[in-house]
């Protein structure tokens, strides 16, 4: 197998759970190959450089094996390989936002807490 469409190599990759899905986020635009924006019946060979965003992910990796049918987890990682620089700015990304969320409080203030910011918004606005 020398070239096989980008829809289903994504799908056998285990990247997206169906190939509607997979070319629901071609056709939008999550996924570029070779920095530039791709139909879902674009052929990719090995070696191609693929951006792939999910959520608040995004993953560069380079295609090592071609497969256009979908097996385990395991024998799916196989079919590609994520770069160094991708890895650590997923990690960097990750924690930059799990230490955001972590300062943020979802809770309602309570009744003291609600006194000090209604005598805050009192002197400020004298």
């Amino acid at each position: 197998m020398d070239k096989v469409r980008i829809d289903k190599w994504l799908w056998a990759a285990r990247f997206f759970k169906t190939r509607s899905i997979a070319k629901q986020a071609i056709e939008g635009g999550k996924v570029h190959a070779g920095g530039q924006r791709v139909k879902a019946s674009k052929e990719i060979t090995t070696g191609t450089l693929l951006t792939i965003r999910q959520g608040w992910d995004e993953r560069v990796v380079e295609v090592i094996a071609l497969s256009d049918q979908r097996r385990g987890a395991d024998i799916a990682q196989t079919l590609y390989r994520e770069t160094e620089e991708s890895i650590a700015k997923r990690e960097q990304f990750a924690a930059d936002r799990k230490a955001n969320n972590a300062t943020i409080s979802h809770e309602r203030p309570n009744k003291k807490q609600r006194r000090q910011i209604h005598r805050f918004l009192q002197e400020s606005n004298d």
